[in-house]
């Protein structure tokens, strides 16, 4: 053990660096690629129905059949397309949702970067992922696909309001923008508990801010084909395909760190503190990934009037009352963090 960690300082930051980010895109990009096949199944199962069970044992490679399939099919561009929006599009709708991990806590010992203002961090990339989805619609030159843009601009804005007021209250309790503190922040109570109204709206508008059912009128293939990405093919939808489920999983790790009591135990006693943390994590994770498909596999489509009505008046006039509850009972009974 000791010649492997010498051998480990040894190398070069930027080889060590390198070593870190494969560590955790190759599971996070194999965990989007088997979330895909955990909807099928959860949802089949859901329908009474058996789901994918051709390809592998139990349907188990149907993924990488996927896959491959895509990197085999036809790329077609439309003719009148903007060329290189066209392609950049979904890069810019994936890569955000990868580059957000860098400072997610996977434990009190596991991060790639644990910078002060790490939630600040994640806000920032997060909000480009809209763009991916504004400039597949422009580029490819469809009314339908623009259209599935502007409804998609439209829903990102609304719901990243009430989120903002939903992290106020979490920094308000945490007293740090820094992930890791907010996790510990909850030892002995997460904040699910006394922010119950605020999880709750967090997680809506996650149903939201990923485009996911019932609120996936960006691509709402009724009315819209398939909304923003209807011109794109092969590998190049693949990439919209992974980035919204890239996505989900962002939102659902973000859900367990600022509520959800990140890498901490159930009860901080034997035997549930000898589990590592990454266990609890993941589980905390896998949990609000499965709320995702539950959701999906029960409620109808909203309309969009009700989609806007839900989030301008009833999540922002609500998230902005408990901003100012919360603010008023942490100065009233002298429980303000002090940092």
């Amino acid at each position: 053990m000791d010649w492997m960690i010498q051998t480990w300082q040894q190398l070069p930051v930027i080889v060590q660096l390198a070593v870190k980010i494969g560590l955790i895109l190759g599971p996070l990009i194999l965990s989007v690629a088997y979330y895909t096949y955990m909807e099928r199944k959860v949802i089949a199962y859901m329908h009474v129905r058996v789901g994918p069970n051709r390809v592998g044992p139990k349907g188990l490679l149907q993924p990488i059949a996927d896959v491959v399939k895509l990197m085999f099919k036809e790329m077609i561009q439309p003719t009148k397309s903007d060329h290189y929006l066209f392609f950049i599009a979904p890069v810019l709708a994936l890569a955000p949702a990868l580059a957000a991990w860098a400072v997610i806590p996977f434990s009190d010992s596991l991060v790639l970067a644990d910078i002060d203002a790490s939630l600040l961090y994640v806000l920032a990339l997060t909000s480009m992922g809209v763009y991916g989805v504004i400039v597949a619609g422009w580029a490819s030159n469809s009314k339908y696909a623009f259209l599935g843009a502007l409804r998609s601009a439209a829903q990102m804005v609304s719901y990243e309001v009430a989120i903002g007021f939903v992290i106020i209250t979490v920094l308000l309790c945490a007293g740090s923008l820094n992930l890791s503190a907010i996790v510990e922040a909850q030892r002995g109570l997460w904040f699910c508990v006394p922010l119950l109204p605020m999880f709750v709206i967090f997680f809506i508008s996650g149903l939201a801010e990923t485009n996911r059912s019932p609120f996936d009128l960006p691509e709402a293939e009724a009315e819209l084909v398939a909304g923003y990405n209807v011109e794109y093919s092969s590998m190049t939808f693949a990439l919209f395909f992974l980035g919204e489920y890239a996505n989900m999983i962002l939102m659902s790790g973000m859900t367990t760190v600022l509520f959800l009591g990140g890498w901490l135990p159930i009860i901080d006693v034997a035997p549930f503190n000898w589990i590592p943390g990454v266990i609890w994590f993941g589980a905390k994770v896998a949990m609000c990934l499965f709320g995702f498909l539950w959701v999906r596999a029960t409620f109808p489509r909203y309309r969009y009037d009700q989609l806007m009505r839900l989030g301008w008046k009833v999540f922002l006039p609500f998230s902005l009352f408990w901003v100012a509850l919360t603010a008023g009972v942490l100065v009233a009974f002298d429980l303000v963090p002090r940092t």
